[in-house]
């Protein structure tokens, strides 16, 4: 693991190209803080990056922006699936604007919080963890009266109850390619609300409002380095020294991959909020071959007779584990011809179709957008169809050949081949609730591929509708349309005013 605090000076300076490196933890400088019009915290960057056209870009400097003063290059290369990586900002304002208790608060009071659902209530004394949820909503009064008591809450959806989590998390889900999900912890002094564990994603910990203690352990075993599932509680008797022992403060990040047990307990004076941000579930290669493998034995059933023949007849005398340790001619033909027919089966892997359906769970999964102010404007979102009058006005979408369109994000579309036809999956109109939609698509005619991935590709610059490469003008504006009423695309000026 390693510690990178930042040196919370203004004048502190990056050291030049002929420093020698020093002993002990690395001394980064303090990370520019955004100024001027922006302001900082949160709110600052998602502002600053909200300029940048294309997506990609937003996500990667949102990433860049989580992580600094450590660059991106170096902690893929160092820490991530690796080690545990500490920054300490001395800058209690950075994640100013993600969330708060008073946004904690906010939620409850909105009525939609239930525990179990969306909160859970607990509490870890004397080794033992234990969950304390009621049923039905979770009304303050009940909630507060938990927590005086010394129980921690753990809002398991903030990006539901807060737009800036969800458009935090909606921005950092295309860096990764995979879910970006939260939970908040809110942590009364003097208490731990959680045993040790390991979990099956990749934990960012930022530390909101308070301070926290936390311990780290390497996973035990080789089996428990990125596991695909999370573990059980654990006594603190099965752990053994811990790799990395801190205190978190405001401002401060802590990352641990994967299979790393970790524990966090409150200092008796302060109260603790984090965020834990994470990614990587079930996103392994493994998981990757779970889809893989099954369509390409499929295939080779179908093309190839060798998979078709019929077992031995005498099989089941020298094959088993009760005949492992049989010589015999037959085991060995019997294992060389399974070796052979998996060793054939890559001939048969649709490695893109699979990559195309995991790319469509990753769509169920992921957030909707959040727009801009010019993207609603240049959208559905924005468009000024109303009554008045006593009857609909502005109701036409007039998209004409010259028409310049793009799509709204680079990561919000995926074509994929599949039985029933080719179908366009999106995430416009998902909820910020996890799986609470069914995953939303549209079954597209064939000749329309060419047209879809011609958007990709052009992305983030705008084509004109009459580029797009349909047989005829009709079916391209009937493209463009259909993809504009479902949020997919913007237009580059405003397609009606009110």
């Amino acid at each position: 693991p390693v510690e990178v605090p930042v040196d919370p000076r203004p004048e502190a300076a990056a050291p030049g190209p002929d420093a020698k490196p020093q002993g002990g933890p690395r001394a980064m400088p303090r990370s520019p803080r955004p100024a001027g019009e922006d302001g900082g915290g949160v709110s600052g960057v998602l502002r600053r990056i909200a300029r940048l056209e294309d997506s990609r870009q937003r996500a990667a400097e949102l990433f860049r922006w989580l992580l600094a003063p450590v660059a991106p290059a170096e902690f893929l290369r160092r820490h991530w699936e690796r080690a545990p990586l500490l920054v300490r900002r001395g800058d209690p304002g950075y994640y100013a604007g993600l969330f708060s208790t008073a946004d904690f608060d906010a939620a409850l009071r909105g009525g939609e919080v239930h525990f179990g659902t969306h909160l859970d209530v607990t509490s870890y004394a004397e080794g033992m963890r234990e969950t304390h949820n009621p049923s039905g909503r979770a009304l303050p009064a009940v909630v507060w009266d938990f927590y005086q008591n010394g129980c921690s809450l753990r809002l398991l959806c903030p990006q539901a109850f807060s737009p800036t989590v969800w458009h935090f998390l909606s921005i950092l889900q295309e860096q990764f390619g995979s879910m970006a999900g939260a939970n908040t912890y809110l942590t009364p002094p003097g208490t731990q609300g959680f045993a040790p564990h390991y979990d099956d994603i990749e934990a960012f910990v930022l530390q909101l409002e308070g301070k926290k203690h936390w311990r780290v352990y390497r996973p035990r075993t080789d089996a428990e380095v990125l596991p695909q599932f999370s573990s059980a509680n654990l006594t603190q008797a099965e752990l053994g020294e811990p790799v990395l022992e801190t205190v978190l403060e405001a401002g401060d990040l802590l990352y641990f991959p994967r299979g790393f047990i970790h524990q966090g307990d409150c200092l008796p004076e302060v109260h603790s909020l984090h965020i834990t941000v994470s990614s990587y579930q079930r996103n392994s290669w493994g998981d990757f071959l779970e889809k893989l493998i099954p369509a390409a034995l499929q295939m080779a059933l179908e093309e190839d007779v060798e998979y078709r023949r019929g077992l031995p007849m005498d099989y089941l005398q020298y094959m088993g584990v009760a005949n492992s340790d049989t010589v015999d001619a037959r085991r060995t033909a019997f294992v060389e011809k399974v070796q052979s027919l998996i060793k054939k089966l890559v001939d048969y892997a649709p490695i893109d179709a699979a990559v195309d359906q995991r790319a469509k769970s990753f769509l169920h999964d992921c957030l909707p957008p959040v727009l801009t102010q010019n993207e609603k404007e240049q959208s559905v979102y924005g468009f000024p169809a109303r009554w008045q009058d006593g009857a609909p006005c502005n109701v036409d979408i007039l998209i004409t050949k010259d028409t310049e369109i793009r799509l709204l994000r680079h990561g919000i579309v995926r074509l994929c081949n599949e039985e029933a036809g080719v179908m366009l999956y999106y995430t416009t109109e998902n909820s910020r609730v996890y799986h609470k939609e069914e995953p939303k698509f549209l079954e597209i005619d064939p000749e329309y591929t060419d047209s879809v991935e011609f958007l990709l590709s052009s992305y983030p610059n705008h084509v004109s509708v009459d580029n797009l490469p349909c047989e005829t003008l009709e079916e391209k504006i009937s493209l463009a349309t259909l993809l504009f009423e479902k949020g997919i695309l913007t237009t580059k000026k405003t397609l009606a005013q009110v």
